[in-house]
Protein backbone atom coordinates (compact mmCIF):
# COMPACT_ATOMS: atom_id res chain seq x y z
CA UNK A 1 0.00 0.00 0.00
CA UNK A 2 1.52 3.29 -1.15
CA UNK A 3 1.66 6.13 1.35
CA UNK A 4 1.79 9.65 -0.10
CA UNK A 5 2.86 12.44 2.24
CA UNK A 6 1.63 16.02 2.19
CA UNK A 7 3.42 18.74 4.19
CA UNK A 8 2.20 22.33 4.37
CA UNK A 9 2.98 25.52 6.21
CA UNK A 10 1.09 28.78 5.79
CA UNK A 11 4.09 30.98 5.09
CA UNK A 12 7.57 30.61 3.66
CA UNK A 13 9.19 31.66 6.94
CA UNK A 14 7.80 28.54 8.63
CA UNK A 15 9.86 25.35 8.48
CA UNK A 16 8.64 22.10 6.90
CA UNK A 17 11.52 19.98 8.27
CA UNK A 18 9.61 18.40 11.18
CA UNK A 19 6.67 17.45 8.97
CA UNK A 20 8.95 16.01 6.29
CA UNK A 21 10.83 13.91 8.84
CA UNK A 22 7.57 12.58 10.34
CA UNK A 23 6.21 11.70 6.90
CA UNK A 24 9.41 9.85 5.96
CA UNK A 25 9.26 7.96 9.25
CA UNK A 26 5.62 7.05 8.47
CA UNK A 27 6.81 5.31 5.31
CA UNK A 28 5.76 7.83 2.70
CA UNK A 29 7.32 6.97 -0.63
CA UNK A 30 6.34 10.30 -2.21
CA UNK A 31 6.07 13.58 -0.29
CA UNK A 32 4.62 16.74 -1.77
CA UNK A 33 5.12 20.03 0.04
CA UNK A 34 3.89 23.59 -0.27
CA UNK A 35 3.83 26.80 1.67
CA UNK A 36 0.34 28.20 1.18
CA UNK A 37 -2.54 29.13 3.45
CA UNK A 38 -4.86 26.31 4.45
CA UNK A 39 -7.87 28.63 4.55
CA UNK A 40 -8.95 27.43 1.11
CA UNK A 41 -8.38 24.51 -1.21
CA UNK A 42 -7.76 26.98 -4.03
CA UNK A 43 -4.19 27.76 -5.04
CA UNK A 44 -2.65 24.60 -3.61
CA UNK A 45 -1.30 22.75 -6.65
CA UNK A 46 0.55 20.04 -4.73
CA UNK A 47 -2.57 18.96 -2.84
CA UNK A 48 -4.60 19.11 -6.06
CA UNK A 49 -2.05 16.86 -7.78
CA UNK A 50 -2.27 14.31 -4.98
CA UNK A 51 -6.07 14.31 -5.04
CA UNK A 52 -6.11 14.01 -8.84
CA UNK A 53 -3.66 11.13 -9.08
CA UNK A 54 -4.08 9.08 -5.90
CA UNK A 55 -5.18 5.49 -6.58
CA UNK A 56 -7.40 2.96 -4.82
CA UNK A 57 -5.70 1.45 -1.79
CA UNK A 58 -3.24 4.34 -1.41
CA UNK A 59 -3.16 6.57 1.68
CA UNK A 60 -2.65 10.32 1.92
CA UNK A 61 -0.58 10.94 5.06
CA UNK A 62 -0.29 14.25 6.93
CA UNK A 63 1.12 15.05 10.35
CA UNK A 64 -2.13 16.70 11.49
CA UNK A 65 -5.40 17.29 9.68
CA UNK A 66 -5.05 21.06 9.99
CA UNK A 67 -2.24 20.69 7.41
CA UNK A 68 -4.99 19.83 4.91
CA UNK A 69 -7.66 22.42 5.66
CA UNK A 70 -9.02 24.84 8.22
CA UNK A 71 -12.71 24.18 7.68
CA UNK A 72 -14.84 21.09 8.15
CA UNK A 73 -16.31 21.62 4.69
CA UNK A 74 -12.89 21.56 2.99
CA UNK A 75 -11.82 18.52 5.03
CA UNK A 76 -14.97 16.71 3.97
CA UNK A 77 -14.35 17.60 0.32
CA UNK A 78 -10.86 16.10 0.56
CA UNK A 79 -12.06 12.93 2.27
CA UNK A 80 -14.94 12.56 -0.20
CA UNK A 81 -12.48 12.80 -3.12
CA UNK A 82 -10.23 10.22 -1.49
CA UNK A 83 -13.18 7.95 -0.72
CA UNK A 84 -14.46 8.18 -4.31
CA UNK A 85 -11.08 6.91 -5.49
CA UNK A 86 -10.88 4.17 -2.85
CA UNK A 87 -8.02 5.95 -1.08
CA UNK A 88 -7.62 6.80 2.60
CA UNK A 89 -6.35 9.54 4.91
CA UNK A 90 -4.02 9.08 7.86
CA UNK A 91 -2.38 11.50 10.32
CA UNK A 92 0.86 10.73 12.14
CA UNK A 93 0.14 12.85 15.23
CA UNK A 94 -3.58 12.10 15.56
CA UNK A 95 -5.50 8.81 15.60
CA UNK A 96 -6.95 9.51 12.18
CA UNK A 97 -7.19 6.67 9.67
CA UNK A 98 -10.25 6.86 7.44
CA UNK A 99 -9.86 3.21 6.54
CA UNK A 100 -11.32 2.36 9.98
CA UNK A 101 -14.63 3.35 11.59
CA UNK A 102 -12.87 4.68 14.70
CA UNK A 103 -10.38 6.68 12.67
CA UNK A 104 -13.17 8.17 10.55
CA UNK A 105 -15.16 9.18 13.66
CA UNK A 106 -12.09 10.78 15.22
CA UNK A 107 -11.39 12.60 11.95
CA UNK A 108 -14.89 14.06 11.96
CA UNK A 109 -14.50 15.24 15.57
CA UNK A 110 -11.12 16.86 14.87
CA UNK A 111 -12.58 18.63 11.84
CA UNK A 112 -15.34 20.13 13.96
CA UNK A 113 -12.81 21.36 16.52
CA UNK A 114 -10.49 22.78 13.84
CA UNK A 115 -13.35 24.80 12.39
CA UNK A 116 -14.45 25.87 15.88
CA UNK A 117 -10.92 27.11 16.62
CA UNK A 118 -10.85 29.10 13.37
CA UNK A 119 -14.22 30.69 14.16
CA UNK A 120 -13.08 31.60 17.68
CA UNK A 121 -9.95 33.21 16.27
CA UNK A 122 -12.06 35.30 13.87
CA UNK A 123 -14.39 36.38 16.70
CA UNK A 124 -11.46 37.39 18.91
CA UNK A 125 -9.94 39.34 16.04
CA UNK A 126 -13.23 41.15 15.34
CA UNK A 127 -13.64 41.95 19.05
CA UNK A 128 -10.08 43.29 19.21
CA UNK A 129 -10.64 45.48 16.16
CA UNK A 130 -13.91 46.83 17.59
CA UNK A 131 -12.22 47.65 20.91
CA UNK A 132 -9.31 49.36 19.13
CA UNK A 133 -11.73 51.41 17.03
CA UNK A 134 -13.52 52.58 20.19
CA UNK A 135 -10.17 53.71 21.59
CA UNK A 136 -9.40 55.42 18.27
CA UNK A 137 -6.23 53.45 17.61
CA UNK A 138 -7.43 51.20 14.79
CA UNK A 139 -7.54 52.88 11.43
CA UNK A 140 -7.91 49.80 9.23
CA UNK A 141 -5.80 48.74 6.33
CA UNK A 142 -3.91 51.58 4.69
CA UNK A 143 -5.44 52.67 1.40
CA UNK A 144 -3.80 50.93 -1.51
CA UNK A 145 -5.03 53.39 -4.08
CA UNK A 146 -4.19 57.00 -4.67
CA UNK A 147 -7.42 58.51 -5.99
CA UNK A 148 -5.67 61.73 -7.03
CA UNK A 149 -3.09 59.79 -9.05
CA UNK A 150 -5.83 57.81 -10.81
CA UNK A 151 -7.71 61.01 -11.69
CA UNK A 152 -4.49 62.68 -12.87
CA UNK A 153 -3.76 59.76 -15.20
CA UNK A 154 -7.33 59.66 -16.47
CA UNK A 155 -7.13 63.39 -17.31
CA UNK A 156 -3.89 62.73 -19.17
CA UNK A 157 -5.78 60.25 -21.36
CA UNK A 158 -4.42 57.03 -19.93
CA UNK A 159 -6.80 54.06 -20.23
CA UNK A 160 -8.20 52.19 -17.21
CA UNK A 161 -6.28 49.02 -18.10
CA UNK A 162 -2.93 50.82 -18.26
CA UNK A 163 -3.63 52.72 -15.03
CA UNK A 164 -4.62 49.51 -13.26
CA UNK A 165 -1.45 47.73 -14.43
CA UNK A 166 0.81 50.64 -13.50
CA UNK A 167 -0.67 51.06 -10.01
CA UNK A 168 -1.25 47.37 -9.23
CA UNK A 169 -5.01 47.75 -8.79
CA UNK A 170 -8.08 46.40 -10.58
CA UNK A 171 -9.71 48.12 -13.52
CA UNK A 172 -12.93 48.15 -11.49
CA UNK A 173 -11.21 50.37 -8.95
CA UNK A 174 -10.23 52.78 -11.71
CA UNK A 175 -13.82 52.86 -12.96
CA UNK A 176 -15.12 53.48 -9.41
CA UNK A 177 -12.77 56.43 -8.96
CA UNK A 178 -13.74 57.79 -12.38
CA UNK A 179 -17.43 57.61 -11.40
CA UNK A 180 -16.70 59.17 -8.01
CA UNK A 181 -17.78 56.10 -6.02
CA UNK A 182 -16.31 55.51 -2.55
CA UNK A 183 -13.73 52.74 -2.02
Amino acid sequence: MTRIGYARTSTTDQNLAAQLAALKTAGCEVIREEQKSGASLEGRPQLTTILDFIHAGETLVVTRIDRLARSLRDLQVIVDRLKAKGAHLSATEQPVDTSTATGKAFFDMLGVFAEFETNLRRERQAEGIAAARKRGIYKGRPLKIDRAEIMRRLKQGHGPTQIACDLGISRGTVYQVRKGEPD
